[in-house]
């Protein structure tokens, strides 16, 4: 890992003496120079949803390979996501599979553009030449099924981290997203769901976990725990979904990290009760859709449901300073030794901060934390320093 870089003119002689362009080319140098870890992208969804490539730069998505250069990305965890409706029918472990298959063909296509990784002492080898590396990261326990010989599979296949449970309670334990909770935490299958994660040397993700959930996970893990994406919920009461300071505290005092999303439905108080209200909205078409369904009626689609929903609550306006100040309240709060980022590009439907809509957009977080005050060796953590170190303990840890 590099720890340093050529330092500028314009930085000897200070932040205020130095030009707008001088200070963006700054930010710009030290998003290349320093290891950026993004722990969730969901392009994988993309590339399911309509054959697409990432070796070249569209409109359409927040995630490739000319956008991740010029933003200085150099890690980039590949969400493996499934729904609950796919838990439901018993389909999330072909999808699961099929987007591990995809992301595996996009490499094999640019083998000079990208590379998997699979531990956190591969990353310097592997990015030599500008490759973008794209880990796994399994968002929904679904795909395990009540089998847990399944995350020995997942292992092998290159997941690296799970989510538990997504926006429904599940086999493994409570979302933060129900009301009604079904195993007050996790439920038996996720405790040992946990125990085995450690062995094999996966990260455990408490994001989208009911509060008690994620104690159960914090309180029986052996080796840190990592939030991949959430945000504090100190600025959206009420919101389940983003973590709390009490559950921050137990993260980082175990020696943890919480990634900050970037979406505006976590770190936006408006947007996070647009989001809320979309569950709830969801919910009960979901309910009426059943009532169709027993009167003998056809189902209305998911897509219509979400196309009218999106028509009447469209994405607000959101400054980058929300991001900055969730950053700000972190370090207040836990210390800049457990900070991370995980956007959620390409899943949150370009809901996104104005400065932080893609990839090549982190040159200007680095800019504004330096406008914060904020160090270059500490924004070098926040980056992915201290993603690389939990990852490297929880894999120092397997086995025990």
């Amino acid at each position: 890992m590099r720890i340093g870089f050529a330092v500028s003119l314009s930085m000897v002689l200070g932040a205020a003496a130095a030009s707008p362009t001088a200070r963006a080319g700054d930010a710009a140098a030290l998003a290349r120079d320093a290891i950026i870890v993004d722990t969730h992208i969901d392009a994988p969804s993309e590339l399911l949803a309509r054959w697409t490539d990432l070796d070249s730069e569209a409109d359409d998505r927040e995630f490739d390979y000319p956008r991740a250069r010029r933003g200085g990305l150099d890690v980039a965890f590949m969400s493996i996501y499934t729904s609950p409706g796919q838990d439901a029918d018993d389909s999330a472990w072909a999808v699961a599979n099929r987007m591990i298959d995809a992301v595996e063909a996009l490499v094999q296509r640019h083998p000079d553009k990208f590379a998997l990784l699979r531990s956190p002492g591969d990353v310097e080898r592997l990015r030599e030449g500008g490759k973008v590396l794209l880990p796994l990261g399994m968002e929904n326990g679904a795909p395990i099924g009540e089998d847990l010989d399944n995350l020995q599979f997942f292992f092998d296949r290159g997941v690296r981290y799970i989510t538990l449970v997504h926006s429904a309670n599940n086999a493994m334990g409570d979302s933060s997203y129900q009301r009604e909770k079904q195993w007050n935490g996790l439920s038996p299958l996720g405790k040992r769901a946990v125990a085995e994660m450690n062995r094999l040397g996966m990260m455990v993700d408490v994001s989208h976990l009911s509060d008690q959930a994620a104690a159960d996970a914090i309180e029986l893990s052996t080796v840190p725990v990592v939030a991949t994406h959430s945000a504090f919920r100190h600025f959206t009461p009420g919101f389940e979904r983003n973590i709390s300071d009490a559950l921050a505290r137990r993260v980082a005092d175990a020696g943890g990290v919480i990634q900050i999303a970037f979406g505006n439905g976590f770190v936006d108080p408006a947007s996070a009760r647009d989001l809320q209200d979309y569950f709830v909205d969801h919910d009960a078409f979901a309910r009426r859709n059943a009532e169709r369904v027993a009167a003998g009626e056809a189902p209305r689609s998911e897509e219509d449901f979400d196309k009218e929903w999106k028509a009447a609550h469209p994405n607000r306006q959101v400054p980058i300073d929300v991001v900055l100040d969730q950053i700000d309240h972190g370090v207040a709060l836990v210390g800049i030794d457990h900070l991370g980022i995980g956007s959620d590009f390409d899943g949150v439907g370009g809901n996104l901060p104005t400065g932080l809509k893609s990839v090549a957009d982190y040159p200007n977080l680095v800019a504004g934390l330096r406008a914060r005050g904020h160090s270059d060796a500490d924004i070098r953590k926040l980056l992915g320093g201290n993603l690389l170190r939990v990852w490297q303990a929880v894999e120092d840890g397997a086995g025990r």
